[in-house]
This record gives structure tokens, C-alpha cells and sequence, in this order.
């Protein structure tokens, strides 16, 4: 691999090779089969963000297997997420993993210096929606942004929230997490002048399905500049912030 990165980067200087092919090549770079996984090995190149791997429903050997697969190909800071405790401690034994239980995840490496652009808010509805935003705020940590928690602030004593505007009027995007009829996004998109990602997260009683009544409300937010993701998935809201987070450097 290493080689034909050579072989093509003399390709360029020689001029055989010209600058939009040569990226063009290495855009389309190959990934590596190890049997159960293809694991991706340009995908910072071509999406500006390595692989990360999800960690659910894989056996420890399987993490173990990408994780060194990674390793091996230069990746230096690596994001598992939905991992459970038992596999953690396996992995463990074998490298340098830290666990974050709240978050459910593990991150092997060092995490990297915030070069965003500003800082993203994470707020919470409740306490009962601290492990999704653990997870958002983990992943958007891993890929280099400073993070601000609001825990706790949602409308059932909109005093709370109110109590933070300079963090929410200071932000350069908001991650806003709720469950129940998810009011909490409506209300920080009414706020604040940056982009603001809501999660519907499954915390509630019997009517809200899950989680299924938060993401029609948020869904349907009359506050402008309100994006959704899917049900519990702070990974994705991290990830998508941390996009906007860097579009300075695009």
C-alpha cells in the first residue's frame, strides 16, 4: 500500500502523473479485507474522519481483528461506539483501551488537540438522557472539538435553560437531546443562531413510543435551522456536528 502511495506521489512529481488524477487515486484508495470485515482504509482522506467502529453485535476477537487492522495502517486515535462493558475488558488486555461507561464507548489512542471553529452544546432534556449525550459528546471529542455540557435543562423548568443562554448564544452548533415529546430542540432552535441537531432519545412513558413521539415532534419544529437524527443516535449528532464544527477548514 505504502508503495503504490510512493510510486504515485513520483507519478506527480515526474509529471507522468497528474495532481487531480493523483487524488483522484488516492480518494479511491482500496480498503482491507480480514475475512469478517472490510475495514476502510482512506476514509479521512476521502471524508476528512477515519472509520470508526461500531461496536455492537461484534465479538471482542472482531474488535480486536479492525483494531489492529487500523493500527497497522496508521490510524493513531480510534473510536468504538455501543460497546459493551465484558468486551471492553477483553480488548483491554490486549491495548491500551480507554472505557467510558456512560457513553458506552471506547477510544484507544490519544485524543486530539479542539481545532474547531467554536464550541458545540450539548444539551440534555434530562438526566435520563445523559448516556446518549455521552456518546455524541465523546465522538465530536475524538474528532477534535471542545464541548460544552448542559445536562438537565429541558422545559419542565425552562428556567434551567434560560440560565445558560451565553453558552447557547456563544455556540457554533448545539446538539439538543431529549426524549419524551422532545420540546427541548424547538425551544433551543428558537434561541440560538447556529445550527442545532435534535436526538430523539426512547426515555418516556407508554405514548412515546420509545422515542418514536420526540422524533415526530422534532420533526416537526416550526424553530428554522433544526436538523434530526435518528432515535438515541448521539453518534451520528456528534459526527454531524463536528462537520459543521470544521467547515473552515474545507
Amino acid at each position: 500500500m505504502n508503495n503504490d502511495i510512493k510510486r504515485l506521489l513520483e507519478g506527480v512529481s515526474n509529471g507522468s502523473v497528474s495532481v487531480d488524477d493523483a487524488l483522484l487515486k488516492l480518494k479511491t484508495k482500496p480498503f482491507e479485507d480480514i475475512g469478517y470485515a472490510k475495514v476502510d482504509m482512506h476514509r479521512k482522506l476521502r471524508q476528512g474522519t477515519a472509520e470508526v467502529i461500531y461496536g455492537a453485535g461484534k465479538t471482542a476477537e472482531q474488535i480486536i481483528g479492525i483494531v489492529e487492522t487500523m493500527l497497522k495502517n496508521g490510524q493513531s486515535t480510534i473510536l468504538i461506539t455501543r460497546f459493551r462493558e465484558e468486551a471492553a475488558a477483553l480488548v483491554k488486555e490486549t491495548h491500551p483501551l480507554n472505557y467510558y461507561k456512560d457513553a458506552r464507548c471506547g477510544v484507544i489512542g490519544e485524543m486530539p488537540e479542539p481545532d474547531g471553529i467554536g464550541k458545540i452544546v450539548i444539551a440534555t432534556g434530562g438526566t435520563s438522557d445523559i448516556p446518549v449525550a455521552e456518546e455524541a459528546a465523546l465522538t465530536a471529542q475524538v474528532l477534535g472539538n471542545e464541548i460544552v455540557r448542559l445536562y438537565d435543562v429541558g422545559v419542565a423548568g425552562l428556567h434551567r435553560t434560560l440560565a445558560h443562554l451565553d453558552d447557547i448564544m456563544n455556540a457554533s452548533v448545539i446538539i439538543a437531546i431529549a426524549g419524551m415529546e422532545g420540546a427541548l430542540a424547538s425551544v433551543i432552535g428558537g434561541l440560538a443562531d447556529c445550527p442545532v441537531i435534535a436526538v430523539p432519545t426512547s426515555v418516556g412513558y407508554g405514548a412515546s413510543f420509545h422515542g418514536l413521539s420526540a422524533l415526530l415532534s422534532m420533526l416537526n419544529s416550526c424553530a428554522s435551522g433544526v436538523s434530526v437524527v435518528n432515535i438515541d443516535n448521539g453518534f451520528g449528532a456528534g459526527y454531524l456536528a463536528n462537520m459543521i464544527n470544521h467547515m473552515n477548514q474545507r
